[in-house]
């Protein structure tokens, strides 16, 4: 019988390579960006993609002010969040949202395409977001990538 067997690689913290990616999502819609993104991180492009290990790459994503929604999800999309007392559900659309900061758009949307546990927190480290075009990460090199 022929033996030929291949080993399945498992990465764990100390084997794996992180990279850095730069994403200008410039007149982008937000949605597809946001699972490329979360894509990244997480690490599935990867060969060696292990599912409880960070084996994802650094994303720095810029020209978040420039993002786009389709239809009308900038008045009619609603984020929801409670302030865990009586009556105290809140709710925000993106409109409102950008008025304080672009950033949240793009956080938000990654943040809920990762996992909901604590490498999921870990993960969202690794994100970068700035709103115009300058970044302070020109020391890491960045790769940057067309989606």
């Amino acid at each position: 019988m022929d033996t030929l067997s291949y080993k399945t690689v498992s990465l764990n913290s100390a084997t794996v390579e992180k990279n850095w990616i730069l994403i200008d999502v410039e007149s982008k819609v937000l949605g597809r960006v946001a699972s490329e993104v979360a894509k990244i991180i997480r690490g599935k492009h990867k060969a060696g993609y292990t599912p409880h290990v960070d084996c994802g790459d650094n994303v720095i994503v810029i020209n978040a002010d420039k993002i786009r929604l389709t239809g009308k999800k900038w008045t009619e999309k609603q984020y929801v969040r409670h302030t865990t007392y009586p009556g105290g559900q809140r709710f925000e659309t993106p409109l409102a949202a950008k008025a304080k900061t672009s950033r949240l758009l793009v956080e938000r949307a990654v943040r809920g395409m990762l996992p909901k546990n604590s490498l999921g927190r870990k993960l969202f480290s690794n994100l970068y977001v700035y709103e115009g075009a300058e970044h302070p990460h020109e020391a890491q090199n960045p790769k940057e990538i067309k989606l």
